[in-house]
């Protein structure tokens, strides 16, 4: 931990440099990839010693897939082996080596490789093998029509920015950082070409540096003195179950669980800090011509703290994993899409039980509160005095459910967090199943789309099948049937 902490320091004032000295202006691109993999792997070597061997193995052979094997299968062939290999690491990490330590190791920033290689392989899979009519708004944006070189795809893997702990981000965006495009093509996209910011001189990110690491000083401060007095082993001591109310319980999961936080509050915002540093983060100017770097900022604390929804915490937890999730697995997935984003997310966090408890207990509160919301909400946003009530409630039921989800993840193991589920009685799971079984559940915005397809399907097919009886020559025969 403590050679994570001075690596990343390091690497703030490595991105300063960056940014001062080999500014897109002053160098070429191929100076920025070379210098910024150089570094990535002297820190990865400082941190991790010979563990970052795996880095350039699992790298490597993603890479010679995606040569050999073509843009037609490559990104199912990536996905399996980088996910298998970090399986692998994982498993000897936990089950070989040492069970429990929790802490920084060399599978977190293997974690980070993998998703940056499924995501490159499906964008460049969704660039060079299938139309552009099929592809969505978002994987239309993304897809890439030219195999990165070795150099360009070692840079985006491993730069010393964000090896050791991200956050992601996409091909693209990477790309127009490096070669000093990222200001006109943010504007263009975020704003529109007749922004008036754009085209002015480039915005600094002195202001937006020292915010993050400020809130770093604080969520560090937060970690090291008020999450000791709210251990979140308390929770299953028999004496403290045996003997508290049931409030006095809740209140001690609650804050049991915020005193956990902190520390992923730090680790991300000082990885935020380090690549806006560099340059990296700029995302256009905001309505009040103020510039905006969030375009890869992992947490929204505010959002997270007052989350009213199971939704809203999780859009605001990890935000670029998620949009990995999303982009990789959700947008793609025919059948049950929650049900196999919360097994992919399981699986790419690691081997512990624990961590599969939580997903898999995620999944019933996930369709429980889209259930609720979807029945319930229209009736609370009437008036500004009902809409707080519902509000705050929502804000506690939230808090409470996502503290109950998550004590696994912390617990780790199946006995601690078993002994937990059933001084509960198992009583969230029990709710959460009641409301699926009994309110309806409407369909996403997803489904609506894929039925709204179908339908649009039927039609036409419906209108061939016609024309095709009577034997007229009409415009319908003009129509293509769907792939």
């Amino acid at each position: 931990q403590v050679n994570f902490v001075v690596c990343q320091l390091f690497a703030l004032l490595a991105s300063v440099w960056f940014r001062l000295y080999l500014h897109p202006s002053k160098t070429s691109s191929y100076v920025r990839h070379a210098v910024a993999t150089l570094l990535g792997f002297y820190l990865a070597l400082f941190c991790f010693g010979w563990y970052t061997l795996h880095f350039v193995v699992q790298s490597g052979i993603c890479y010679c897939i995606m040569i050999i094997v073509g843009a037609g299968h490559m990104h199912k062939f990536c996905f399996v082996i980088a996910f298998g290999y970090l399986t692998l690491c994982q498993v000897s990490r936990v089950y070989l080596f040492d069970y429990g330590l929790y802490s920084a190791d060399f599978t977190g920033p293997m974690m980070i490789i993998t998703q940056k290689i499924t995501s490159l392989a499906f964008e460049i899979h969704d660039g060079m093998a299938r139309k552009e009519e099929h592809l969505t708004p978002v994987q239309k944006s993304l897809a890439i029509q030219t195999m990165p070189s070795l150099l360009e795809y070692l840079s985006y893997n491993c730069n010393f920015m964000g090896i050791l702990a991200g956050p992601l981000y996409t091909y693209k965006d990477y790309m127009a950082f490096i070669e000093g495009r990222t200001i006109n093509m943010k504007c263009a996209e975020v704003n529109g070409k007749g922004n008036g910011q754009c085209g002015k001189s480039e915005p600094s990110p002195v202001k937006p540096v020292l915010f993050k690491l400020l809130v770093c000083g604080i969520s560090l401060s937060f970690h090291l003195t008020v999450t000791k007095v709210f251990p979140v082993e308390y929770n299953i001591d028999k004496t403290f179950v045996n003997t508290v109310s049931l409030t006095i319980r809740v209140l001690y999961l609650y804050f049991s669980l915020l005193a956990a936080r902190p520390k992923y509050y730090f680790a991300w915002n000082l990885a935020d800090a380090i690549n806006n540093a560099a340059g990296f983060g700029f995302n256009g100017y905001d309505e009040k011509g103020n510039a905006r770097w969030d375009l890869i900022s992992n947490l929204n604390i505010v959002n997270i703290e007052f989350a009213t929804s199971f939704k809203m915490f999780i859009d605001n937890w990890n935000i670029q994993t998620s949009h990995w999730f999303k982009r990789v697995c959700y947008d793609r997935c025919l059948y049950y899409p929650t049900v196999a984003t919360f097994v992919l997310s399981a699986m790419w966090h690691g081997v512990y039980p624990g961590y599969y408890m939580t997903f898999f207990t995620g999944i019933p509160m996930t369709l429980a509160a889209r259930a609720i919301r979807n029945n319930f909400r229209s009736y609370f946003i009437k008036s500004p005095a009902v809409k707080l009530f519902y509000d705050v409630i929502t804000w506690i039921a939230t808090m409470i459910a996502i503290s109950y989800t998550v004590v696994p993840f912390v617990l780790l193991s199946v006995e601690s967090s078993l002994k937990f589920y059933r001084s509960w009685y198992y009583c969230l799971h029990i709710v959460a199943l009641f409301v699926i079984l009994v309110l309806p559940m409407k369909p996403s915005r997803k489904e609506n789309k894929q039925n709204h397809s179908k339908q649009k399907q039927l039609e036409v097919e419906n209108a061939l099948n016609m024309n095709s009886h009577s034997g007229t020559n009409n415009n319908f025969n003009q129509i293509p049937r769907p792939p």
